[in-house]
């Protein structure tokens, strides 16, 4: 058959082409066909001339139109290309003869080791055997010659004859080798040497409750355990494994497979004896102390019950020895009233301009940074705010600190915070030093102050007291060195140490919610050193340190004692003030993080749920008459939050109140626009600013937004609007008397009384009140107040008017009219 099966071979033909397309349209395409030059070298004109010939060859015998050089260079790439082709196959067949060779290398050094593998193992399986029949053999041989001593103490005296012939009796030792364990354990149905032990029939479920397979197939880890055993009992070693006696810590509750893993137990076995008792459950599903308890005691484990704080013992409390401590740096706070220059000091002890950046030149966050001094000492200094509103700072900053330095002004002397200063001081039992702020100006006055500490208990050196007191001036830089010298000094006799190798603990002073960096912690390590990667639980919260950044905004990667830091990688806001650990496991740290929430919310729900229903009717009663004003509070910082909250506790008396509905750490979101529509209440975002969904949800539904930058102006505005919502004060002012002489009836009007003005002025929009031998009978207003027949607006004293009052017409001859006037006074919060 040929190649195209009597078909014809479609071509293209020369001439026009008609196409044909959709819709009807065509198109005539002109074909042309070119036909492909071929130079065929006549026989003859590739060969090279002999000796004598030119370099061309004959010029009759080759193609058209080559000269004799252009001949010659072709027929030098020709050969050129076949000496190239040799080489190059040459050098293949060598490549492939050494791969051939290494292969065959590799082949018998792999067959030499699986060879020697081979021997060892079988020398090994022989020793083995002979180890195992010499045991064997000895075993028979001891208790060949146990029976023959005890038969040889109850049977009579043996003659050498008898002897012989028992002998000649006795069975030889077999040298033929045993049978392999295998030969013995294989059953002789067994035709194929397999060793099936897969039931058939249908499973029930006492089979299954007795430890049956069930038709299960085995697993590898049983397949191994299995042939251990066997290993073991080819060795002659047959005693069982001895059952170790564990001791399973059981919380309140537990999940089944977790009870299998403290056991360690199979999770199937479990289930298995969970099933006996009747309780049908997954290895997923929780028990209660009391059935884990059971189950224990079915596996011969003992228990140990523990609560859910114990989750919280994995933090590490052991004391430190005193050859791992290492001396720290000191931690100094700067205390003091507001405005008293604390910041500016910090400012002139670090050559830095802290105040310049702060919302109404006070300081309303803690601050932590590190100083370097000329003598080489490093100091921790933490600066706390001195407005009224930051007591709690105030404390916390007290708490954390080694050295307090408690900044008076010269020209000011003590103040409320000052003394509140003094108080944390000393409720914290750390050591004072007073500088006295401000000696530049010519109002101070140091001895005043020193005279006015004496009333705090607060004795000073130059008044032969214990506590050093250095005059220094922010402004001029005066005294600085001599306050860091009595710093160092004080540090000096405390012998600050600490253990920088364990792991690390320290306190939050500050937290935030970053809008790029999430949630941040300034942490202030008290104890170990805290580095980057490390896992931690703070308070409710818990994280793993992503990144650690000093006072002067730089990474690092570790933080040791006494050393101020933000850490960033924390799963939400903590508060301040809360304890940071740091634990080895995340599962460690997520459990102690989710029972401090879940013990936080069950104190609150307790709290709650204490008030009796008496105490909640009095309640009631109390806010019937009680104006609220609530607000919606959003900061910047943890402590700010805190410190307005405490304010707005404040403000209010027994009419009205603030409430605060929500206090949080971040910008303000359109979760807290939606709160706020649904509550009525303003949004105070105080540093921090509404995100663009939060601003447009605001102007749709009506909610006001406001922002404040210093804590003097919240609290001022959240005040006066309480104040708006007292009632005002309605005084009455005495304008006048009238004494009615006589009582006209007047048609149309009614009964009206002829007065003369005794007394002040008589006005027609005044009170009136009827006194009759001076006790009052009516309480009114005026119907008309007429002049002759004129209506007047008022009338002066001594003279003559008519009045009748509204809706009374009981009145006579000698009765006394009073007259006032009532005046709104508006009531402000103080």
């Amino acid at each position: 058959m040929s190649d195209n099966d009597g078909k014809k071979t479609l071509g293209v033909r020369p001439g026009n082409v008609k196409q044909s397309f959709s819709h009807g349209r065509t198109k005539n395409v002109v074909v042309e066909t070119k036909r492909k030059r071929v130079v065929v070298p006549k026989p003859g004109a590739a060969k090279p001339s002999g000796a004598g010939g030119g370099a061309g060859g004959n010029p009759s015998r080759r193609p058209a139109g080559i000269s004799d050089a252009e001949m010659e260079r072709r027929l030098k790439a020709v050969r050129a290309a076949k000496a190239n082709e040799a080489a190059e196959a040459e050098k293949r067949k060598a490549e492939e003869e050494a791969r051939e060779a290494a292969r065959k290398a590799r082949r018998e050094e792999i067959e030499a080791k699986e060879r020697e593998e081979r021997e060892r193992e079988e020398r090994a399986k022989a020793k083995a055997e002979d180890d195992a029949r010499k045991v064997k053999e000895a075993a028979e041989a001891k208790k060949r010659a146990d029976v023959e001593a005890r038969a040889a103490k109850s049977a009579p005296k043996a003659t050498p004859a008898d002897a012989e012939a028992a002998a000649r009796a006795a069975p030889k030792p077999s040298s033929a080798p045993r049978k392999t364990e295998r030969e013995t354990r294989q059953p002789k149905g067994n035709k194929g040497g397999r060793d099936d032990n897969r039931r058939s029939g249908k499973l029930t479920l006492n089979q299954a409750l007795s430890g049956g397979e069930g038709g299960r197939q085995r697993s590898m880890a049983a397949m191994k355990r299995k042939q251990e055993r066997a290993r073991r009992q080819a060795m002659g070693d047959a005693v069982e494994r001895e059952k170790v006696i564990r001791d399973v810590q059981v919380p309140e509750a537990i999940v089944v497979s977790e009870l299998a893993n403290r056991m360690a137990e199979r999770v199937a076995d479990v289930v298995k004896s969970l099933m006996k008792m009747g309780m049908m459950l997954t290895q997923n599903q929780s028990i209660d102390a009391d059935t884990a308890e059971l189950v224990i005691e079915e596996f011969g484990h003992k228990i140990v019950r523990v609560s859910d704080a114990d989750v919280e013992d994995v933090i590490d409390t052991v004391e430190d020895k005193d050859e791992d401590l290492q001396g720290r740096p000191p931690v100094i706070t700067i205390m003091g009233h507001v405005d008293h220059g604390k910041t500016s000091l910090l400012d002139a002890i670090r050559k830095a301009k802290v105040v310049a950046g702060e919302a109404g030149g006070i300081t309303q966050h803690i601050g932590a940074y590190q100083v370097k001094t000329d003598g080489g000492a490093v100091l921790s200094f933490l600066d706390t705010p001195g407005h009224a509103a930051f007591t709690s700072m105030r404390a916390r900053g007290a708490q954390v600190t080694d050295i307090v330095v408690l900044v008076v002004a010269a020209d000011d002397s003590v103040m409320p915070q000052t003394i509140e200063a003094i108080n944390h001081a000393k409720a914290a039992g750390v050591p004072m030093i007073v500088a006295i702020n401000k000696c530049d100006r010519p109002a101070a006055d140091p001895m005043k102050v020193r005279t006015e500490l004496l009333q705090h208990e607060v004795i000073v050196e130059q008044l032969s007291g214990d506590v050093q007191d250095i005059e220094v001036s922010a402004h001029t830089g005066q005294g600085l060195d001599a306050l860091l010298e009595a710093i160092a000094l004080q540090a000096e006799i405390l012998e600050l140490k600490a253990n920088p190798e364990r792991a690390a603990s320290g306190a939050v002073i500050e937290a935030q919610l970053d809008v790029g960096r999430g949630p941040v912690a300034t942490v202030l390590v008290q104890n170990g050193t805290l580095k980057k990667g490390d896992i931690f639980v703070v308070g409710e919260q818990w994280g793993k340190v992503r990144a650690l950044i000093d006072d002067k905004g730089n990474r690092v990667d570790e933080a040791g004692p006494s050393v101020p830091v933000e850490v960033l990688g924390l799963n939400g806001t903590p508060e301040a003030g809360d304890v940071l650990n740091v634990v080895e496991a995340e599962a460690q740290a997520r459990e102690i993080a989710e029972y401090r929430e879940q013990a936080a919310k069950d104190k609150r729900a307790a709290a709650g749920a204490a008030t009796t229903l008496e105490q909640l009717m009095a309640q009631a009663k109390e806010n019937e008459n009680m104006s609220e004003l609530p607000i919606l509070v959003k900061a910047d910082v943890q402590g700010s939050a805190e410190a307005i909250v405490q304010a707005m506790e404040k403000i209010g008396n027994d009419e009205v109140r603030v409430r605060v509905l929500h206090h949080g750490v971040g910008a303000i979101t359109e979760s807290d626009i939606g709160l706020a529509e649904a509550s009525g209440a303003p949004v105070m975002g105080f540093n921090v600013r509404a995100n663009a969904s939060a601003r447009n949800s605001a102007n749709q539904k009506g909610v006001e937004i406001r922002y404040y930058s210093v804590i003097y102006d919240l609290v001022d505005d959240v005040k006066a609007a309480a104040s708006g919502l007292l009632s005002a004060e309605i005084r009455e002012k005495f304008i006048g008397y009238a004494q009615i002489k006589d009582v006209f009836k007047v048609t149309g009007v009614g009964r009206v009384a002829g007065c003369l003005v005794t007394e002040g002025v008589a006005r027609r929009s005044a009170g009136v009140r009827l006194l009759r031998d001076n006790v009052v009978i009516h309480e009114g207003t005026l119907k008309t107040l007429k002049r002759f027949k004129d209506e007047v607006k008022e009338v002066i004293s001594g003279q003559e008017c008519g009045m009748a009052f509204e809706a009374y017409d009981d009145i006579r001859a000698g009765d006394v009219i009073e007259i006032f006037e009532r005046e709104e006074i508006e009531r402000n919060l103080d």
